[in-house]
């Protein structure tokens, strides 16, 4: 029999999210035979809101539940779930009708969904790294990681933001129904069929700014000087200060140390130049001051899950000249 994939559309819907399982998992075929019966379905038969400001007419109610192997739950903004962490009776009484042996997922913040629901108590998931704090702050019994693009625990699945469902979707598809199959949907979809590294290399990482402290300067003539093998007695000598003391004050106005501020601070430089330039990774890191090649793959593995080539690969504009980009 076909495996049946209900996808439970709560509104607002993320139209991007709720388009993926279909598209990965409804095309998916073996001899010319669908692999998967995707039904889209509601709280009721008919329009859904969506994010984007357009309304989706569905066909299938909450009895599509009842029916399914595989539940998914896309993206939302279901004010329940995102804004209380709870869901309401009707929803509750829907989801009792998925039976015992049904798989659970969801995508970017459908987690929200699963996590009201108690489906990830004690359960390593994940969402989109900017709605992840609101996630482990709504649901501290869930353990959330925010780094990677998807979460597989067998009978529970979870996706990061937006297009990491289709990794998700792909990967459930390939431990399904093995690689070739999931190599021709990704073919037919134009995206790769595995993508290295993880959620880690989009999250922006902002460093507090710390205000006009006592270390203010010392933290502006290194910014300028990342190259120059600076260490934290070269910043506490630049403030005129013993060495245990500027630690102290530069943990006050910045929330971190001063080494982890100049190895995060080199990372970005190092990171910068790989996306705007065509130096080679050795010069990279020299003027990143992060010494070696080695020392920067290293560094960018633990920040980001990339090799340097990876990452350039991933993020390089196009047109780069060899010098550094502006801004």
């Amino acid at each position: 029999m076909t495996h049946v994939v209900a996808v439970l559309a709560l509104p607002p819907v993320v139209g991007f999210d709720l388009a993926i399982p279909p598209q990965v998992l409804g095309t998916a075929e073996r001899d010319g035979r669908p692999l998967y019966d995707v039904r889209v379905c509601g709280l009721e038969p008919g329009p859904v809101a969506t994010t984007a400001g357009y309304a989706l007419h569905l066909e299938h109610g909450p009895e599509a539940l009842a029916a399914a192997d595989t539940v998914i739950v896309p993206g939302t903004h279901y004010v329940p779930a995102r804004r209380d962490g709870v869901l309401p009776p009707e929803v509750h009484a829907a989801l009792a009708t998925v039976p015992a042996h049904a798989r659970w997922m969801s995508i970017c913040t459908g987690a929200f969904v699963l996590a009201a629901a108690g489906r990830l108590d004690g359960r390593r998931a994940t969402t989109h790294w900017a709605r992840a704090a609101e996630l482990r702050r709504l649901h501290p019994g869930v353990e959330v990681d925010e780094d990677v693009l998807f979460v597989d625990e067998g009978d529970l699945a979870t996706s990061a933001g937006l297009a990491a469902g289709i990794d998700l979707c792909l990967h459930v598809l390939r431990g399904d129904h093995g690689a070739a199959v999931a190599n021709e949907v990704a073919r037919h979809l134009v995206v790769a069929p595995w993508r290295d590294g993880g959620q880690a290399q989009f999250i922006e990482r902002p460093l507090p700014e710390g205000g006009d402290g006592a270390t203010a300067a010392t933290r502006a003539w290194a910014l300028e000087h990342l190259g120059d093998p600076l260490d934290v007695a070269d910043l506490a000598g630049h403030a005129r200060m013993s060495v245990r003391t500027f630690a102290r004050r530069f943990r006050a106005e910045t929330g971190t140390s001063p080494h982890a501020w100049l190895v995060a601070q080199r990372v970005a430089l190092a990171r910068h130049l790989l996306e705007g330039t065509d130096l080679p990774v050795e010069q990279v890191a020299g003027r990143a001051g992060l010494g070696t090649a080695a020392s920067l793959r290293a560094h960018l593995a633990a920040d980001v899950g990339l090799s340097p080539l990876s990452y350039r690969r991933a993020f390089r504009a196009p047109g780069s000249t060899g010098r550094p980009s502006a801004g």
